[in-house]
């Protein structure tokens, strides 16, 4: 674990990511709680979707679309991604966007250890799944133990963890070491090179003979991927452009940082989505908007979208002073990375922590879906009310780090 220190009489993490609650935009001494709130949006909403009852029975607006499409569940990953961008954008102005050794240091260290987090749940979720397939069958309990932990040639190597980490170098060194008048134009040729290799390297097929499945499968392996039809959501070529969409995000953060009026700030941040909304949709008509694949348009729409969403909740916030109801989300976007690690830790235990049910066991996770919410609620409602009980817990853990002022930050 990160080392704590003392500051001003408040307990915080010496590992950041990005500057946690004290990144959020000042206009003279105003800050923009509009940036915590969105990011704490898009975590209760990760959360939510990661985590119904069970996958069988959920609300459409919680799935994500099969193949082409775009649903409510698919703007909430590429929504943080935007915001990051912005984050980075911030945090970097203490370096003066200088490139030195000692900058690029602590990012290099910082995007190692957000992967290896993310290594961390792949390796920990499969030790647990592979625990209990193993129980029925007749081995000690040190080989069982030992077929369960040394996974390591079958674990998915990339994933939403390895993603950010990926993305948040690349943005921060490209910051660093590009000028920042050059960054669009580096973005349009990272989005155009990536549609060129979907159009001929069969990218909007939904099969392994994708390019995207074909790389994957010859550089990461079958056992390192995830099982969608050959196609990882979070594969190689499909982080270029999510780097873009990060950058995407930095760019905004500059435009928000070069102007002092909060509604000027409120108009640039609309405009960009505005823009970058209906360019994407048009754009959609020779190039699917596809998540899994991470389209050039989706990465357009869902950025303008995300630009318009933090419009708004800017003018709602930090304009017109609503501020009461964003606090629930406050202490998830104080504690992002942190509340997400841990929300995905306490669902690999409660799914496979097994307790004796009828003939056979269940997992707490089953148990708490199928013995008590199902019965009382029924299949989609009980789904849906596990899902919003397991942010209640998480927000309850994030709730007493926020008051307490304590900023864990990956």
């Amino acid at each position: 674990m990160p080392k704590d220190y003392r500051q001003n009489g408040v307990t915080q993490n010496s590992l950041s990511f990005g500057e946690g609650r004290g990144e959020a935009v000042k206009s003279g001494s105003q800050r923009l709680l509009a940036l915590d709130v969105l990011r704490g949006i898009t975590i209760a909403g990760m959360i939510l979707v990661n985590n119904p009852g069970t996958w069988a029975k959920i609300y459409a607006p919680l799935g994500h679309a099969k193949w082409n499409g775009l649903t409510p569940t698919d703007l909430v990953f590429p929504f943080f991604m935007f915001i990051m961008g912005i984050s980075t954008y911030i945090s970097l102005r203490k370096y003066n966007f200088e490139f030195s050794t000692s900058a690029a240091w602590k990012i290099i260290k910082r995007t190692v250890v957000i992967f290896a987090i993310g290594l961390g749940i792949a390796w920990f979720s499969l030790a647990c799944r592979t625990w209990n397939s193993l129980g029925g069958e007749e081995l000690t309990f040190w080989t069982r133990l030992w077929e369960s932990v040394w996974n390591f040639d079958r674990i998915r190597i990339l994933g939403v963890m390895p993603r950010l980490a990926l993305c948040y170098g690349a943005t921060a060194l490209i910051a660093l070491t590009m000028k920042h008048k050059n960054i669009p134009y580096l973005i349009a040729t990272m989005l155009v090179g990536y549609f060129l290799v979907l159009l001929f390297g069969k990218g909007f097929e939904y099969n392994e003979t994708n390019i995207l499945s074909i790389v994957d499968r010859a550089v990461l392996g079958v056992n390192h991927m995830y099982k969608d039809n050959g196609i990882d959501p979070e594969g190689l070529l499909s982080t270029i452009p999510a780097i873009a969409h990060v950058l995407i995000g930095f760019c905004c953060g500059k435009l928000l940082m070069e102007v002092k009026d909060i509604n000027d700030k409120l108009l640039r941040l609309f405009l960009v989505g505005t823009i970058l909304t209906f360019l994407g949709f048009l754009l959609s008509y020779g190039c699917p908007i596809n998540k899994k694949i991470w389209s050039p348009t989706f990465a357009i729409v869902t950025c303008g979208l995300a630009s318009s969403f933090l419009a708004l909740l800017v003018w709602i916030i930090d304009v017109k002073g609503y501020k009461k109801w964003s606090r629930f989300f406050e202490a998830f976007g104080v504690n992002p990375l942190f509340i997400y690690v841990m929300a995905g830790v306490v669902s690999i235990i409660l799914g496979n922590i097994r307790v004796p049910h009828g003939d056979g066991m269940i997992s707490l996770h089953g148990y708490a879906y199928s013995v008590i919410l199902q019965p009382l609620l029924g299949d989609y409602p009980g789904s849906l009310a596990y899902a919003v009980l397991f942010i209640a817990f998480c927000w309850a853990v994030g709730y007493v780090l926020y008051k307490k002022k304590i900023y864990i930050k990956i």
